[in-house]
């Protein structure tokens, strides 16, 4: 029964993670609304993943973008905002609902030549520059179903990649092994601002997406590189602002209280799992009960596929 269980999951979990899985719904009737995060720096909210828009006089950032039926809206309101070209994508990860969006918010702009870090792989002209974790590319170009026009136009490699626009410092923060193996977090070191993707939300529990290298520790990890580039504003709500994959904007308190959830969460099922409980024992447990009502989803993101998730990821 344990296994049959197993494999199930994972055969859940390996189709709700395809990039062309999305939420039922009629797209009609979503509207995008902007706030103003501070400065130069948005967060749009639709239909999946926050989006962030970044503003100034060389042109658009934008990360993630959401669902492409969704891209007229997303482009109208980026259009609100600044009428300079849109240079940059930076996609946190790889799933549909961050994006799905990809080809048409890229045809809507151009890659700057001459030096530029979109260079390197773009010509001028050719659409705005995609920019990911190299992992990111490698789950997309895994399904044969996942046009090419989606994937990233650049990548990186290594643990973090630093660009330089609109007169602020940009530093991508690659996440190994928490939402996915390719999460990306962004700092825009000017503005004081953190866009996160999927590792930090403030909705619901989080997705851990084991078919794409997903653990419970690795969300952990990211939590604590997230709070370590935070600087408080003593005594009061504010200092450095994040922007969660999913939910409201936040400070460094909410994500102090996400990671002592997760780890909280983490210390009772590891030690149910080293006296010996299977994992059906341990869901029978409840050892989220007292955080059910805060956190719990419905689908991936429910109480049972977020136990479950972590106790497989976690290690004997």
């Amino acid at each position: 029964m344990k296994n049959n269980m197993i494999k199930q999951f994972i055969a859940l979990v390996i189709l709700l993670a395809s990039p062309l899985v999305m939420a039922q719904q009629n797209f009609d009737d979503i509207e995008i609304q902007a706030l103003k995060v501070r400065d130069n720096i948005y967060m749009l909210v639709g239909s999946g993943g926050n989006i962030t828009v970044q503003i100034g006089a060389e042109g658009v950032l934008v990360i993630d973008t959401q669902y492409a039926e969704l891209s007229d809206k997303i482009l109208a309101k980026i259009r609100e905002l600044s009428d300079k070209p849109l240079r940059y994508i930076i996609n946190t990860h790889h799933h549909g609902d961050h994006v799905g969006g990809n080809e048409n918010i890229k045809n809507a702009g151009f890659t700057l030549s001459g030096g530029n870090v979109g260079a390197a792989l773009s010509t001028a002209g050719q659409g705005a520059t995609i920019l990911a974790h190299e992992n990111v590319l490698l789950n997309l170009a895994s399904d044969e179903n996942v046009s090419t026009e989606l994937w990233p136009t650049l990548t990186y490699f290594s643990d973090k990649k630093d660009i330089f626009f609109n007169g602020e410092g940009v530093r991508i923060i690659h996440q190994p092994n928490a939402h996915t193996n390719g999460d990306s977090i962004i700092f825009f070191r000017k503005s004081d601002v953190i866009t996160t993707g999927d590792a930090y939300i403030t909705s619901f529990y989080p997705f851990i997406d084991m078919s794409s290298g997903g653990t419970l520790q690795g969300f952990i990890d990211a939590s604590n590189a997230i709070i370590d580039l935070i600087i408080p504003e003593y005594g009061q709500d504010g200092g450095t602002l994040v922007i969660p994959g999913h939910g409201r904007l936040s400070d460094i308190g909410d994500v102090i209280n996400w990671r002592e959830m997760l780890t909280i969460v983490r210390d009772r099922i590891k030690d149910m799992k080293d006296r010996g409980m299977s994992l059906e024992e341990v869901l029978a447990a409840k050892p989220t009960r007292d955080y059910d009502p805060r956190w719990a989803g419905q689908g991936i993101f429910s109480t049972e596929n977020f136990v479950t998730a972590a106790y497989m990821t976690l290690e004997d």
